[in-house]
């Protein structure tokens, strides 16, 4: 198995109904050979779905360009995620409100892991490798799906769990008028579903003045029905990486999160004082 720690990375992506991961190449951005998806165990508690990701982890291990055995695992998660602990839940059974996840699965794992929201995951993905490379400022991915998800980047910088998708619009959450599920819901066709999204991202760039908006999930794929008719100051480009943004993301961010480990334990070494 070879060593690359510091070039490949392990990601995984946990959904609703399924959990994959991937090896990702951290200086590419890119899987280094296929997904591996196992569905979401029902009722998709904490100690179940940590044994799929477990199950996951061990089939990417086998493979010949696998990290060390030792190197983080990033995790991505429909949830709040703040400290590794998981303070919400969609698509997930409820006891994960409250659930130290990262302890979770670092004990399950037997090594690092770092968990994060799946939207955050995502737009970071999408700002360092994606539809934003090299994108100065504030470039913020909206994902449009069952709701609303928001990933703020600042410079190459994530801005951690924005929830974009629960501002106020006409007396209640966005989400709820203007994800692609909504569109579906109500049964408006593209122009009206523009109109609505030209409501909501108009709101969002008066609030944060971004210099990219990039536009995630599935609808996507449709963007040449909506976003052209779109008006706004901030272009607005659809997402690129697809289904592997939220892998890939995920495997960067446990990246670098063991990056500063190693550098504050560095530090405090250096600060401890010598024996007499």
């Amino acid at each position: 198995m070879a060593q690359q720690a510091h070039r490949f990375g392990i990601g995984i992506d946990i959904g609703g109904t399924g959990i994959k991961g991937g090896i990702v190449d951290l200086k590419k951005g890119k899987l280094v050979g296929e997904r591996f998806r196992i569905p979401t165990p029902q009722p998709a508690t904490p100690e179940a779905v940590a044994a799929v990701v477990a199950e996951v982890v061990a089939e990417l291990d086998s493979r010949e360009d696998a990290p060390a055995l030792d190197s983080p695992v990033g995790v991505t998660f429909p949830s709040i995620v703040v400290d590794g602990v998981t303070l919400s839940a969609a698509n997930v059974d409820k006891s994960w409100i409250g659930t130290n996840a990262d302890a979770l699965f670092t004990r399950v794992l037997g090594r690092p892991v770092h968990l994060m929201n799946d939207a955050d995951a995502a737009g970071l993905a999408e700002a360092r490798f994606g539809a934003g490379k090299d994108t100065p400022g504030v470039v913020l991915t909206i994902t449009l799906g069952t709701g609303i998800g928001s990933a703020m980047v600042n410079d190459g910088r994530l801005v951690p769990n924005t929830e974009l998708g629960h501002l106020e619009m006409n007396g209640t959450d966005a989400e709820s008028q203007a994800s692609a599920s909504a569109r579906e819901r109500l049964e408006l066709d593209w122009d009206q579903y523009a109109q609505r999204l030209q409501q909501y991202f108009s709101h969002v760039e008066f609030l944060f003045s971004p210099r990219l908006f990039i536009v995630g999930g599935g609808i996507s794929k449709r963007s040449e029905d909506f976003l052209p008719q779109l008006k706004l100051k901030t272009p607005i480009i659809p997402a690129k990486l697809k289904n592997n943004a939220g892998i890939v993301g995920a495997a960067l961010q446990a990246g670098v999160q063991e990056k500063a480990a190693a550098k504050a334990a560095k530090h405090d070494a250096a600060e401890e004082p010598a024996e007499a």
